[in-house]
């Protein structure tokens, strides 16, 4: 097999589909290991030309299974052969990895995020002590089926975990806020989700497709002693970017310490 993921969660699935969709490999020549036989009954369904295995059998390796089951998992891998692996477990470092896993084993540990559920992601990537750039190359083009995929050092992972990795979150919470504030205006809550989900979207469609920054974007948009104008007065005066500055750093702060523990 090219391929053999450990771990069927959602992340998986989204990787699996994209890379079939893209034409990285056959469907044939990846492999998935997943213990829960539910899960394995709707992958089967899913991707029937996908092999559901017991053992990665010595070809490459992502491992998409939480932080806490990663020992476990490298200790599987002790002498099937395996030389090449991706890690997407957040939190688990290259060094821990790196001791768990077989001498010389090639490692590369990545940070993705859920919209590659929707072929959207944004993911970092940092490469082991043995890594080449082969295997940075290779990984890449594994994460690029879902999104991008961008190569950092692994100092900055925790970082990009706390704006990336946690990302989608904090618009999700503004998506919450933007519809229950048009529901209290008056909108019925139908067309408060409705429209929330729709600005948001078309917001960030305009922001990946136009060549200003951020801050001209906001600038094209907001008249002076308009209604704009008056929206983002109150959200700065409720200190927003402070907000959004703590829950950035925390979420950082967070994903440091989960390495260390």
């Amino acid at each position: 097999m090219e391929l053999v993921f450990i771990g069927g969660g959602k992340m998986a699935e989204a990787l699996v589909g994209g890379l079939i969709a893209t034409d990285w490999a056959p469907a044939a020549e990846f492999g998935i290991i997943e213990s829960d036989p539910a899960r394995r009954v709707y992958l089967a369904e899913t991707f029937p030309a996908v092999n559901l295995v017991e053992e990665s059998g010595g070809a490459d390796v992502l491992i998409a299974v939480k932080p806490q089951h990663v020992p476990d998992v490298a200790a599987s891998l002790a002498g099937t052969g395996t030389q090449r692996v991706l890690s997407i477990a957040a939190g688990v470092t290259i060094a821990s990895l790196e001791g768990w896993l077989d001498d010389g084993t090639r490692v590369v540990r990545c940070m993705p995020n859920t919209p590659a559920l929707v072929g959207k992601g944004a993911a970092g990537l940092a490469a082991g002590t043995t890594a080449t750039e082969a295997d940075l190359n290779w990984a890449s083009s594994i994460l690029s089926a879902v999104g991008t995929a961008t190569v950092f050092p692994e100092s900055q992972l925790d970082a990009v975990t706390g704006l990336s990795g946690s990302g989608p979150a904090y618009l999700f919470l503004v998506a919450e806020a933007m519809t229950a504030a048009g529901i209290d205006v008056g909108l019925s809550p139908d067309d408060a989700n409705t429209l929330a989900r729709q600005t948001l979207l078309g917001a960030a469609t305009l922001l990946a497709d136009s060549p200003d920054d951020p801050a001209q974007l906001r600038a094209n948009v907001t008249s002076p002693g308009g209604t704009t104008a008056e929206g983002i007065k109150a959200l700065e005066a409720a200190g927003v970017r402070d907000a959004f500055l703590d829950a950035i750093r925390a979420a950082t702060a967070r994903s440091i310490e989960l390495g260390e523990s």
